[in-house]
């Protein structure tokens, strides 16, 4: 949508405050960039750290440094047990403790949370440990237009090593997902359908629930980015009835390298080890025979990144004390404190859904300045936005552009920041604007 005229240089908005309480608790915050206060507007690409996160990885590397699950003396136990209880802090996290129970009493959610390095090696063992072993040639996977890069090309690589065949789920006029469309392209050949939970480029809450209903009348098994969900609102994997579900810890104040996957139960069980080494293994026989590990630690080939999981249990630990609910609260009313600065801007063009809910970005081009041009003059005012194509190629050239300006909010944004973006984008308006 393209916006109103209104004054080249606007007042301040900070008459209604919202501050974080909680900024203050990440010092990467604290930095100067040429000389002026860092406004960080991009916690979709990596949230930042808080201090409880670090110390906790400090304090593994300082006094607990051990390798974990071989060896019998203390420090490697100690690690080894802390770790397990961030795996089940994991699960606890994202409802999969009750899934699992509900299965069988007996049997532990922890089955089925995998670490990972990430999102994208989640979505990859997804593809090579489930769905390899459970396709045949012609067989169809579902993917939408609005995926990253990540829920793409390993089914696309996948696709070829296997012959089967790839459909896509385009978004309508409004650039949302339309149930009928989904209904239409699902047949008796299809076998996965790929879908992000929360746009990382429109900002748009997809209705997964019920698109995993509809799935899940044709058998069909679903799988979920919820990247840019975790970090946003409460998660229940439960709830959602989801195949599997996926996340990396970065994203949700915690440490890069390091992520997860939810399994569902009934998934776990048509799963093969993808990568073998160390730590995977019952027993290794030659010249052939060696047997492997029961799940999750199957998945889990090699010396996993024990301090950026302890780190992953630290923020989610924060993020518990805080409470989603809050931030929540917090976050919705700075994005609609950003919209309406933004709307206010003439000659601005905001993406995404009218109708659906939107959380944590929103992403726009000014005046038809390139949006790397956007980016560049607002890092000299010390405002760090993402700019480009987001890595979701197809997804911007649905919306006719090459490359967009994305803003991202976190916990810790503020009135201030949201003031320091409009001001600065009314300052290159300014510059650039009566020559377009």
């Amino acid at each position: 949508m393209v916006t109103s005229t209104t004054e080249l240089l606007t007042p301040s908005r900070s008459a209604s405050v919202l501050t974080s309480p909680w900024r203050k608790d990440f010092p990467t915050l604290q930095t100067q960039v040429y000389d002026k206060s860092l406004v960080y507007l991009d916690s979709a690409a990596t949230a930042q750290t808080p201090t409880a996160v670090i110390e906790r990885m400090n304090q593994f590397y300082h006094h607990e440094y051990a390798s974990v699950h071989r060896g019998v003396h203390k420090l490697s136990a100690n690690a080894t047990e802390n770790l397990e209880f961030v795996r089940s802090k994991v699960a606890d996290f994202i409802g999969a403790s009750a899934a699992y129970r509900q299965h069988s009493p007996e049997s532990s959610a922890t089955k089925g949370l995998i670490f990972t390095k990430g999102t994208t090696e989640a979505i990859n063992l997804v593809a090579n440990s489930y769905l390899a072993h459970n396709v045949q040639a012609g067989d169809e996977i579902i993917i939408t237009e609005m995926e990253h890069h990540a829920n793409i090309v390993p089914w696309q690589m996948l696709a070829e090593r296997l012959g089967l065949i790839i459909k896509v789920w385009r978004l309508n006029a409004q650039h949302e997902l339309d149930e009928q469309a989904l209904q239409q392209l699902i047949t008796q050949r299809t076998k996965l359908l790929a879908i992000t939970h929360v746009s990382n480029v429109l900002g748009t809450v997809n209705p997964i629930k019920s698109f995993i209903e509809i799935a899940h009348q044709a058998d069909v098994a679903v799988l979920v980015d919820g990247a840019q969900a975790v970090m946003h609102q409460r998660i229940d994997v439960h709830e959602l009835d989801c195949d599997f579900y996926v996340f990396s810890a970065h994203k949700l104040y915690g440490p890069t390298g390091v992520g997860a996957l939810y399994v569902k139960p009934n998934r776990l069980s048509q799963m093969q080890p993808w990568e073998g080494g160390g730590a995977m293994i019952e027993q290794v026989r030659l010249p052939t025979g060696t047997g492997f590990t029961q799940a999750p630690w199957c998945f889990e080939a090699g010396t996993p990144n024990i301090a950026g999981i302890l780190g992953f249990g630290a923020a989610i630990d924060y993020l518990t004390s805080i409470g989603l609910v809050e931030i929540e609260k917090h976050e919705s009313s700075l994005m609609r404190s950003l919209l309406k600065g933004l709307q206010d801007i003439d000659g601005i063009e905001i993406y995404g859904s009218s109708s659906l809910p939107t959380i944590g970005v929103v992403s726009f081009n000014l005046n038809g300045l390139h949006a790397f041009d956007v980016g560049a003059f607002l890092d000299r005012y010390g405002i760090a936005i993402r700019t480009g194509h987001l890595c979701a190629m197809p997804l911007l050239k649905t919306l006719g552009q090459s490359s967009v300006c994305r803003v991202s909010l976190g916990l810790y944004t503020d009135q201030h920041d949201v003031d320091q973006l409009i001001e600065g984008l009314c300052r290159i308006q300014g510059l650039f604007g009566e020559r377009k």
